[in-house]
């Protein structure tokens, strides 16, 4: 797949290059979450800070074309779900509502621009240098930054950082145009709703976005190769996560994988296969949605040009601080091995920075980094699950409390889903939290707080939490897990 990078590099022009006159302490490759926070937290260190970004646009794919907009199309989809669907039961009556694709599209963007454009406010206001282009390193402590009107300059620093994202990969026999096969870039920006859709991968990103066209109207069936949705949740979570997107009228084909993609009259025919059995299949669809995984990003980079070594997938490897085998040389979030998650890629940066002003102070705890999937009921989880505990040969206690038994989610009449606390067996040491249900994604952080201070599940269940709220329900799951619930 061509990546806005290479395509980008391809149109300049050769120029000369010229070299800007002060040093930097740190030039930052790429204006992503992580690129960006680490920037500012480098000049609020007291360093000389340029970030480099060529989308021109800061925030990186997280935020003109991922985690953003894909949130701004989920709360727009389950208003109009809401409205339709669940409004009349609590006695709020609107007749025939009807959606409206090229407004969603418009909100959505104007949320996004608000957010790029403050980014740079902020930069701003931490006297970070924003230079709009494509970065290069060129030689050691050389950045040459590519502009669209064909100028270049190379920029001397002390330290680069590497922060350039990754982007969606596709299998080699099906060619993505953005219009009706589609990577998560163009099911953010589709004109209209599909009749159907075929969802390739049934991991967090092609989950989201299906559940948004689905709730639209869309007929959509998901397409996965492994035994489960949501790779990495809980075993029980993830069950109960499928049913419920089952009951919204997404339809699965587990254990299945796409084998063809063609072209019949204005739609597509997909030829699937079972994993297992060899069994073959055919599905229709209007629109091809491709949510297969991601890549880290590194072309033409100039990796080579100072020798930063990259593993056999492509990735950068770096030691404990984000150091490449090159010393000056740093990487951070989706293009460095681990989970790609905008919040794990800030405080990476927030951390490489401080590395650098500080050498060994730069601190990432990574058996405390939360996920969540932002469908409804929402899904999220830190820490072990119980097949990692059975596998480490671990004794744990669960505590288990559902959202029917909390007063809050009753009175929102939402109590779909439960949460699920693990604990060490001996010490009560609290080792993972598993969550599906209303808002469970603002939940977690509770618990993420709770295991970075080592807290027990006592500790949490003795922790007084406000009433009426789903908070409750966390509490109520740490007393289980000592103990017993009150409510359940």
């Amino acid at each position: 797949m061509q990546s806005l990078f290479s395509a980008f590099t391809r149109r300049m022009p050769l120029s000369r290059s010229y070299a800007t006159g002060e040093t930097q302490d740190m030039v930052v490759i790429g204006g992503g979450p992580g690129g960006y926070v680490g920037a500012i937290k480098g000049a609020q260190l007291g360093m000389k800070v340029t970030c480099v970004e060529m989308r021109g646009a800061l925030g990186g794919t997280c935020l003109n074309v991922g985690c953003i907009p894909s949130k701004a199309l989920l709360n727009s989809s389950h208003m109009f779900e809401q409205t339709h669907k669940y409004m009349p039961d609590h006695g709020v009556m609107v007749d025939n509502p009807r959606i409206d694709v090229a407004q969603m599209m418009k909100s959505k963007t104007e949320a996004v621009t608000k957010l790029t454009g403050g980014i740079e406010t902020l930069f701003k206001m931490n006297k970070v240098t924003y230079e709009k282009g494509f970065g290069k390193i060129v030689g050691p402590g050389k950045v040459e930054v590519a502009r669209d009107d064909g100028t270049k300059t190379v920029i001397d620093t002390k330290n680069i950082v590497i922060a350039t994202g990754s982007d969606p990969v596709s299998p080699p026999f099906i060619k993505i145009d953005e219009k009706r096969i589609v990577s998560s870039t163009g099911a953010l920006s589709l004109e209209k709703v599909p009749k159907k859709m075929v969802l390739i991968g049934g991991g967090v990103i092609g989950l989201e976005l299906g559940s948004v066209w689905s709730r639209l109207g869309a007929e959509v069936t998901c397409v996965e190769f492994l035994p489960a949705i949501g790779a990495g949740a809980d075993k029980e979570i993830a069950k109960t996560f499928q049913r419920s997107l089952t009951k919204q009228g997404i339809k699965f084909k587990l254990e299945h994988k796409v084998t063809a993609v063609n072209k019949k009259g204005d739609d597509y025919e997909l030829e699937i296969e079972g994993v297992k059995n060899g069994k073959k299949a055919t599905l229709d669809a209007d629109v091809v949605l491709v949510a297969v995984g991601r890549r880290p990003y590194t072309d033409n980079l100039g990796l080579e040009n100072v020798g930063v070594k990259t593993n056999e997938r492509g990735f950068v490897e770096v030691d404990h601080a984000r150091q490449t085998n090159v010393p000056g040389i740093w990487a951070i979030g989706d293009v460095i091995p681990g989970p790609m998650l905008a919040h794990l890629a800030e405080d990476e940066g927030i951390a490489v920075a401080e590395e650098i002003a500080t050498a060994g102070s730069g601190h990432v705890n990574y058996d405390v980094i939360p996920s969540v999937i932002y469908t409804h009921p929402e899904v999220s989880w830190v820490g072990k699950n119980e097949e990692e505990l059975k596998a480490a040969g671990i004794e744990y206690n669960v505590g288990k409390f559902p959202f029917l038994a909390n007063s809050r989610a009753k009175t929102n009449d939402d109590t779909e889903g439960f949460i699920k606390i693990l604990a060490d067996k001996k010490t009560d040491k609290v080792l993972g939290c598993h969550m599906i249900g209303p808002n469970v994604g603002e939940l977690i952080a509770e618990v993420c707080l709770a295991m970075e201070y080592g807290a027990s599940s006592e500790d949490i269940a003795r922790t007084c939490h406000a009433h009426p709220t789903l908070s409750e329900g966390v509490k109520e799951a740490a007393m289980a897990a000592y103990s017993k619930p009150i409510h359940a």
